[in-house]
């Protein structure tokens, strides 16, 4: 039986493997050692309460995660308040997909992000992830634009 719970900092370590699990199922190029900045990271912000997770689970094992990261920016027409949700770390077990997890982890991080004062949330979606998001509600923004520095 499924069952969902929050994030802890005791569950760290196997977050942040599921963390990267998904960061290579997504095709991302590994050049460095990310899991001392995913640890100060998570622990910096869940202590403040900027990171929030939700993390479904079967028995004792962790099957699925979910992420909402709470950021301001200034005030503007289609969010007044400023407040914003990220959402990441959204990955379920393969052995556990397309049984609900997903949507329903997803429904409870911006559960948090509407109890925070968030006007929205944003996401950048893996392929694999878009039909999710969809059928949630979430629409592409074509504006959306990044500069690496």
């Amino acid at each position: 039986m499924i069952t969902y719970r929050k994030l802890t900092t005791d569950d760290l370590d196997t977050f942040i493997r599921m963390r990267i699990d998904q960061l290579r199922e997504e095709g991302a190029k590994e050049d460095i050692d990310i899991v001392p900045a995913l640890q100060d990271y998570y622990r910096c912000h869940l202590a403040d309460g900027t990171f929030v997770s939700w993390l479904a689970t079967d028995g004792e094992k962790i099957v699925g995660t979910s992420g909402m990261s709470f950021v301001e920016k200034p005030p503007y027409f289609s969010c007044p308040s400023g407040r914003l949700g990220l959402l990441s770390s959204m990955y379920t077990d393969p052995e556990y997909r397309r049984m609900g997890i997903a949507k329903e982890l997803l429904s409870r991080v911006v559960e948090e992000a509407r109890a925070y004062g968030c006007g929205a949330v944003q996401i950048t979606a893996s392929d694999m992830g878009v039909l999710l998001y969809t059928d949630f509600g979430f629409v592409k923004n074509g504006n959306f634009m990044q500069y690496n520095l």
